[in-house]
């Protein structure tokens, strides 16, 4: 028997102890790491450690040489709450029907987040300074500490420590902000092939390398105190981004560059055999990992089991489980905008599924559209100026895409139409789908629906916990609806339309005016689900008649919308979901415009943390040209 088998036993061991009760002499014992997580926004893996020439980032970069570069780590979501959401729950967001841009949603009242585990086992947990989970509840079980040193604050110096330090300098506001004096040279600037090469892009692209510039400093004085401190040899370090960069179509949406992340993971000598099994300081490693595995790895390297509901796998530590195949990515709604998307990558390869086809990738986000990349890149494209590479992603979508990182790094290239990618587009879809089933997608419900169905003593997880059939069925609806070549033909789909279960009505329906059959049986089926008492059915037919229907049904479809509109009626979610049907689907002349001007912006009391995303859509759609 190795000595690392020695120290895993040894370690899981005293986790047996501490069920025991025996606390005291677990936190004393010296083979309990420190365990530090040093975090930035809004930064993909734009470092000179990832081979990155125009980066700055010495302090990083030292790190990277004595700790294990992972090559391969996806945030799961491309936006911050739903990434952090999974972080803390070892859980995927979209399991836990928060995986949109700000919520708040019930957990299960059994389920523990990692800070809460932790502290059962004797470790002080702080966090500065930044949540933003997707929880009705935001008490994550994070004790009191701050400023960039928080181990200072522990009980004892015998008593080890978790302390996550986030670094907001790199977040998508600070590369917009100005003034701004440029150190990167912005004609040197790497530009991806889907962003215009302008001087607004340019200086946006330089200015985020400049903020990873000031953000490495921030991380080299954390570095530096451990040091000073005394805890260097007793701490294992994790660093890492919270998803791509913020530059648009990185942020928000789950290509590889909106999804990957650095992770870097320094194991000190004496907690070598807890360490990942390929590690090797200033190696690299090629397993797949995720923010859904950090969880269940920093329970596992504290010696303790993680807790059964914990998605993620451990990658190391006393409990590290197997390497995966596949990472899952997702996208909800991103503030304002609604749009589903799931990816799947095997480490080169990159495969999506569009839920949402016929809405173009970027849409008009207010936050995303306060940086002048955004800008000019769209107004480029309503003025005819972008090449086919740029311009797609102000276009509709197809219902699947395949990107090989390898030869197309920027992922602009779609060959999952190509035959010599046949089997691997059909191995990746199938894994989409059993994720989506094993997991209980919540993302599979619109968010009003799901406010709808779930019982007020009820969390979204339990709900899909107790309804496994619907689950199963609802993947299969919803994958076939969106896709126009799928066996659901427009006769099955209208057959559906009148389930028992509004989920399903609301996949038939889309799957109707997405096939753009205007037979009678089709356009009546669509004119009956306008009345739906789901909201979210009814906003859907409404939509579908847009497309199917004659003039006459296209107005009365609109004046439907405007009535599913007004958020004192039918809530803020029906609200967003209808006033986004209305601003990409219905014709909309003065009158209208002025119709929308005049709803109501937002509830007195609107669900926590969304209040302004009505507000926001009645003001784009109503100072927009006719």
């Amino acid at each position: 028997m190795n000595v690392s088998t020695v120290n895993r036993i040894l370690i899981a061991g005293l986790c047996l102890l501490g069920g025991l009760g025996i606390q005291r002499s677990v936190a004393a014992e010296p083979l309990r790491p420190n365990l530090l997580w040093i975090t930035s926004e809004d930064n993909g893996p734009q470092l000179g450690c990832y081979g990155d020439r125009y980066a700055d980032t010495p302090n990083i970069d030292a790190l990277a040489k004595k700790s294990l570069r992972f090559r391969h780590c996806w945030s799961n979501a491309p936006v911050c709450a739903p990434a952090r959401t999974t972080l803390i729950s070892g859980m995927h967001a979209t399991s836990l029907g928060g995986h949109h841009m700000r919520s708040g949603v019930r957990l299960p009242a059994d389920m523990k987040l990692y800070p809460q585990v932790l502290r059962e086992a004797g470790y002080y947990c702080t966090n500065h300074s930044k949540t933003d989970y997707n929880f009705a509840n935001d008490d994550a079980g994070w004790q009191k500490g701050g400023g960039k040193s928080p181990w200072r604050r522990r009980p004892t110096e015998a008593t080890p420590f978790m302390s996550v330090i986030n670094f907001t300098i790199s977040h998508e506001s600070q590369i917009r902000k100005r003034p701004h004096t440029l150190v990167h040279d912005p004609a040197q600037a790497p530009l991806p092939k889907y962003h215009p090469d302008t001087p607004e892009v340019r200086h946006d692209w330089a200015q985020y390398y400049d903020k990873l510039t000031e953000m490495d400093k921030m991380v080299g004085g954390v570095l530096k105190d451990l040091e000073a401190d005394g805890l260097a040899d007793s701490t294992i370090i994790f660093y890492y981004g919270d998803h791509g960069s913020g530059m648009p179509r990185s942020k928000r949406w789950p290509f590889d560059s909106g999804l990957r992340v650095p992770l870097l993971v320094h194991v000190p000598e004496q907690f070598r055999s807890l360490a990942p099994q390929d590690y090797m300081p200033g190696g690299e490693s090629t397993q797949l990992v995720s923010f859904v595995d950090l969880a269940p790895t920093v329970i596992s390297l504290a010696g303790v089991k993680p807790p059964a509901n914990m998605q993620g796998v451990p990658f190391a530590g006393a409990f590290a489980g197997p390497a995966k195949p596949y990472l899952f990515g997702w996208r909800g709604r991103m503030d304002e905008r609604i749009d589903m998307v799931r990816s799947c990558t095997d480490g080169r390869y990159v495969y999506m599924r569009h839920f949402y086809p016929e809405r173009p990738y970027l849409k008009h986000v207010d936050y995303m559209f306060q940086t002048p990349t955004t800008r000019v890149w769209k107004q480029m494209f309503d003025e005819g100026k972008l090449n086919e590479d740029q311009a797609k992603f102000w276009q509709p979508k197809p219902v699947e895409e395949l990107f090989d990182l390898e030869s197309d790094p920027d992922e602009v290239k779609n060959i999952a139409g190509d035959a010599a990618h046949a089997d691997r587009v059909s191995m990746m879809r199938d894994a989409v789908h059993r994720w989506m089933i094993e997991t209980g997608d919540m993302g599979m419900f619109p968010e009003a629906e799901m406010h709808r169905v779930v019982a007020e003593d009820e969390s979204p997880r339990e709900f899909a916990v107790n309804h496994p059939e619907l689950m199963t069925r609802l993947a299969q609806t919803a994958l076939d609806a969106t896709d126009v070549n799928s066996d659901m033909t427009t006769e099955k789909a209208i057959e559906l339309s009148a389930d028992k279960d509004a989920v399903i009505r609301f996949w038939a329906v889309r799957g109707i005016g997405l096939r753009g059959s205007n037979t009678p049986a089709a356009i009546q089926a669509v004119k009956h689900a306008m009345n739906d008492k789901s909201p979210s059915v009814a906003i859907a037919a409404c939509e579908a008649i847009q497309i199917i229907g004659g003039m006459a049904e296209q107005q009365a479809a609109t004046e439907r919308l405007l009535e599913l509109a007004n958020v004192e009626r039918v809530g803020h979610f029906a609200a967003v979901e209808a006033l986004n049907v209305l601003d990409l689907g219905a014709p909309l002349d003065a009158k209208r415009k002025k119709q929308i001007a005049a709803l109501p912006r937002s509830l007195k009391q609107p669900p926590p943390r969304v209040g302004k995303y009505v507000g926001r859509l009645i003001d784009n759609m109503s100072k927009a040209t006719p």
